[in-house]
């Protein structure tokens, strides 16, 4: 896929970023896109071990 097509992929909340990204990587998640941020928070994206995508973000409080 290259960075030009659109994919969905769903998006988690969480209160704790850093934890939640190595829980992932400890379950067996790959982080595929580092923690960055964005207006309103902070994200990170990961695969599972399937190869599904997913992100998590946080908010600019948390």
């Amino acid at each position: 896929m290259n960075e030009h097509e659109k994919i969905n992929y769903i998006v988690f909340f969480s209160e704790a970023l850093e934890k939640t990204k190595a829980k992932i990587e400890n379950a067996g998640g790959s982080i595929i896109k580092p923690i960055f941020s964005f207006p309103g928070g902070r994200r990170f994206h990961f695969s599972d071990p399937n190869g599904n995508e997913y992100a998590v973000w946080s908010d600019s409080s948390t």
